[in-house]
Formats: C-alpha cells, sequence, structure tokens
C-alpha cells in the first residue's frame, strides 16, 4: 500500500523585478512567473530549500 505523498501549495506574491537572475530561475523551477499564481509541488527537501530562497516572493497557502 502506497503511503499519501505531502504536498505544499505555494503562491507568488512579490515580483522577480530587479532581483537576481537566479531567484527567477527559482520561481520558473516552482512553476511559477506571474504573482497571484499558485503551484502544487510535492513537500521534498530540495523544494523547501527553493522557497527558502525566494521566500520574500511567496507564501505557502497550504501545507498537507
Amino acid at each position: 500500500m502506497a503511503k499519501a505523498e505531502k504536498t505544499v501549495i505555494v503562491e507568488q506574491i512579490g515580483s522577480p523585478i530587479r532581483r537576481d537572475a537566479s531567484q527567477r530561475q527559482t520561481l520558473v523551477g516552482l512553476g511559477l512567473n506571474k504573482i497571484r499564481r499558485q503551484s502544487t509541488l510535492q513537500d521534498t527537501p530540495a523544494v523547501r530549500g527553493m522557497i527558502e530562497k525566494v521566500k520574500h516572493l511567496v507564501r505557502v497557502v497550504d501545507a498537507k
């Protein structure tokens, strides 16, 4: 029996304008590129690290 995958929903709340290119690419990696766009991702250490890198531009809507 497979256990349920944990997911996290992130929403972009800030603009990547005048931000470092690596931060813009991190948003694209998270599936975000416009304000108020949401993305559902698996809750892994890699995704959590990406969220931490751009925490000033995104917010975690829901973590299941």
